[in-house]
């Protein structure tokens, strides 16, 4: 059945059911989701877990029904006399006729304005870099000194005390004390911030409170608080509220956990742990050394079984050196063998050579000598020759040299005479 039926039917007699189920059809389909604030009244828990109550103002009044999966979600009990804002879709209950809203989501009367500021001031911090995780520092493994931003009177003070003193027992801790609820707060907390910055005793803060609704929350949803942790020099980790809760402090923050106790547990660690740690560590280490000791006593009993006494030890290089000695003795009679063999025909070769050399100078000598007689003057002279020399002993060959009247030694093969040259001729 569509919006039109009852333009397009206005003979038609309906029964009441249609009629019901048509005017449910077009509520939904012609109202949106929307948010309706008012006062509850008449409030009445049913046994299968819904509940049922009325919202109304100084004029008029709606009937309201929350399912049991949406009122599980309710951070608070709700109770009548309360102002709440309800998320609610506008339908007809069709068994009685009666108009109600079917309700989502609930929220104290107010938080809707909230709400808006809490997105106005998100939005314009993030968009000026506040968020960014690149200015996000890490926070100190083992701080010398932890600061912690809340009441003196909060809870969350002491679950925070409690929780350091049992993971790191002895780190010191100082506190600066600023309300966390109320009018002001927000500026105390960040002048608390501002005083924590100037003494500079600590390496990293707390910015903690315990759980409550958005509006006892809302001190950290204040431009004042954000723009304190963002100039802060000490890293800061932010513990406000339950789980579920967010807040602007935690954006700004250089890290968000879920509550106070979380960021006792965040900024030190568990001295259990670390001792466990430490612990197996040392068992590595004992591991370690008695595996070296291990290796290092195989290799003494490796050596040990190559090491020789010096006794065997001379022996072996007495037999070594007799073996090589034994060695050069070959080498040596092998090379002096081979050289005598060298040499011997080297001397054989050098004999011959000079016995040729020998014959062949005796035949020149021989040749020479037969030379020599044919050229010796008492052979010539033998022959009937005589040699004539002057006065002086000079050989006379050419007669137009002499003087008519000079003397003259003539020598024959047997004795000398003298004479004197009376004439001569040239022919």
């Amino acid at each position: 059945m569509n919006s039109n039926i009852f333009s397009d039917e206005k003979t038609r007699v309906f029964r009441v059911a249609e009629l019901n189920f048509a005017i449910k059809q077009l509520l939904e389909s012609s109202i949106p989701l929307m948010w309706v604030r008012g006062e509850i009244s008449n409030l009445v828990r049913a046994a299968s877990g819904h509940i049922y109550f009325s919202l109304k103002d100084d004029q008029a009044q709606v009937r309201c029904v929350m399912f049991r999966h949406k009122n599980q979600l309710l951070k608070e009990p709700i109770a009548s006399g309360q102002q709440v804002e309800v998320l609610a879709v506008a339908t007809l209950y069709e068994q009685r006729g009666d108009f109600q809203l079917t309700v989502e989501q609930m929220r104290p009367a107010g938080l809707g304005i909230l709400y808006e500021r809490f997105e106005r001031l998100k939005q314009l911090l993030e968009s000026q870099g506040l968020f960014s995780a690149d200015r996000k520092r890490a926070l100190p493994a083992f701080p010398s000194c932890i600061g912690i931003v809340t009441s003196p009177q909060a809870a969350a003070l002491r679950d925070v005390l409690t929780t350091l003193r049992k993971r790191l027992p002895g780190v010191p801790v100082v506190l600066y004390p600023a309300p966390v609820q109320g009018a002001g707060s927000a500026e105390k907390i960040a002048a608390a911030i501002a005083v924590a910055n100037r003494r500079a005793e600590c390496d990293v803060l707390i910015v903690c409170r315990g759980g409550g609704s958005i509006e006892d929350l809302w001190a950290f949803n204040e431009e004042a608080v954000a723009r304190a942790i963002a100039a802060s020099e000490i890293p800061i980790v932010s513990g406000v509220g339950h789980e579920t809760d967010f807040t602007i402090a935690d954006f700004v923050a250089d890290e968000r956990v879920p509550t106070p106790t979380a960021a006792a547990q965040r900024v030190v660690p568990d001295r259990h742990a670390l001792l466990r740690v430490l612990q197996d560590q040392a068992q590595h280490l004992q591991r370690a050394q008695r595996n070296r000791l291990q290796n290092a006593m195989q290799a003494v009993d490796y050596l040990q079984r190559r090491l020789v006494h010096p006794a065997q030890q001379m022996q072996r290089q007495a037999l070594q050196l007799d073996q090589l000695q034994q060695r050069m003795q070959r080498a040596t009679n092998s090379r002096m063998t081979d050289f005598g063999g060298r040499l011997s025909r080297i001397a054989d070769s050098f004999v011959r050579s000079m016995r040729a050399e020998q014959l062949q100078r005796s035949g020149r000598v021989d040749n020479a000598d037969k030379h020599l007689i044919l050229l010796d003057p008492a052979k010539v002279l033998a022959r009937g020759y005589s040699m004539v020399q002057d006065a002086s002993g000079n050989v006379v060959s050419d007669a137009g040299k002499l003087a008519v009247g000079s003397e003259l030694r003539i020598t024959f093969a047997k004795g000398w005479a003298r004479s004197e040259v009376k004439d001569r001729g040239t022919d």
